[in-house]
């Protein structure tokens, strides 16, 4: 069987998880749900809205790009060329139909028949980007054969690749300590605040980011083949998620704010953890996956106890969110879950042999 004539679990995981995203981020708060008697679908005979905006229509293309690309990479190779572009498309408006009839019965949403045109331009395009990409995975072997050279064959690893995504993803959240995920407070009645030296911060910062940057560090070791690439793939994820850090900060607040993340226990975290992480390589699978569990379980344990930082909560009130409101509390939810979400992913995998993933380097 030609490498890519398989069908790809990882084009499939990635869409499956964009298009939860998707979903979450239309339908967030997901309260005050209502109903008026009118049509749901009303909208698609309505006249076009007279606050049109270049950068909503550019959002919304932008926002489904990935559910036509993913879309089209995940069906093939049941289906190729015009059936699988056709396939995306029609997914990605079907969805964008659903979410802005729902958006309805949001108080807080408004939905239209121009961005319903945008979504499906989106979903369009990205399904276009996604044929090409598939004629150049197709002359190199396929996809597998791009995520075989660097990481183990098999499922379990597709899905930590999903799970390292996610992490980045989270890193557009510009309301927690650098890696900080995971807090839990906003669903438990805030304590009364206490003045604290600027020392303290400075330390839970470089905690809170050294032990989450050595647990992702080992996650991501646990997942590449060669023990002699682990460090450069380390380097690799960390550098993108600085640059998504940076460009989080740039676009959300003012492009002169882009490194205001780089505080003084950001700058301890970073210099710290990498020191560890990079030893953390060389361990086995087994014991980095059991390091990476308990550190994040540390790391979450300390974003949810330490006091309330004075300096970030400063920052964040000439933070002005506007167009990304609902983006904002989309990566706040992604953050929140996903320490639980990468815990329990850690627990399925300790239980793989260390030589399960060659063992499966045939199978996908």
């Amino acid at each position: 069987m030609r490498p890519d004539a398989r069908p790809s679990h990882l084009a499939r995981y990635f869409f499956v998880a964009y298009t939860v995203l998707v979903v979450l981020a239309s339908l967030t708060p997901f309260s005050g749900w209502r109903h008026d008697g009118t049509g749901a679908f009303a909208f698609l005979a309505a006249p076009l809205p007279p606050y049109i905006t270049g950068f909503d229509l550019a959002a919304n293309v932008v926002a489904y790009g990935p559910v036509g690309f993913l879309g089209a990479l995940a069906v093939m190779p049941r289906l190729r060329g015009p059936g699988a572009w056709l396939a995306a498309t029609l997914f990605g408006s079907g969805l964008s139909l659903a979410m802005e009839s729902l958006q309805f019965y949001l108080p807080d949403r408004i939905e239209s028949n121009v961005d319903l045109a945008a979504n499906a331009l989106g979903a369009a395009l990205g399904a276009l980007a996604g044929l090409g990409t598939a004629r150049w995975l197709a002359r190199h072997g396929g996809l597998y054969a791009l995520r075989d050279e660097l990481f183990h064959a098999g499922r379990q690893t597709d899905l930590g690749l999903v799970m390292l995504g996610l992490w980045l993803f989270t890193q557009l959240n510009p309301e927690t300590l650098l890696f900080g995920n995971g807090d839990l407070r906003d669903l438990f009645e805030s304590l009364p605040s206490t003045l604290h030296p600027a020392e303290l911060f400075v330390r839970i910062e470089g905690a809170v980011a050294a032990a989450n940057l050595v647990a992702v560090a080992l996650l991501a070791a646990a997942l590449v083949r060669s023990r002699a690439r682990r460090a450069a793939v380390l380097i690799g994820v960390l550098a993108a998620a600085l640059v998504v850090r940076s460009a989080a900060f740039a676009v959300l607040f003012r492009p002169s704010d882009m490194f205001a993340w780089f505080t003084p226990g950001a700058a301890y975290g970073l210099a710290i953890g990498a020191a560890l992480a990079l030893p953390g390589t060389l361990l086995s699978r087994r014991a980095a996956i059991a390091l990476a569990g308990v550190l994040l379980m540390a790391a979450t344990v300390l974003v949810n106890v330490a006091p309330e930082n004075p300096y970030l909560a400063h920052s964040l009130q000439v933070w002005r969110q506007g167009h990304f409101l609902n983006f904002n509390g989309l990566t706040r939810l992604v953050s929140t879950l996903w320490p639980f979400a990468a815990l329990v992913y850690l627990l399925l995998a300790s239980g793989r042999r260390e030589g399960a993933a060659q063992a499966g380097a045939g199978r996908g």
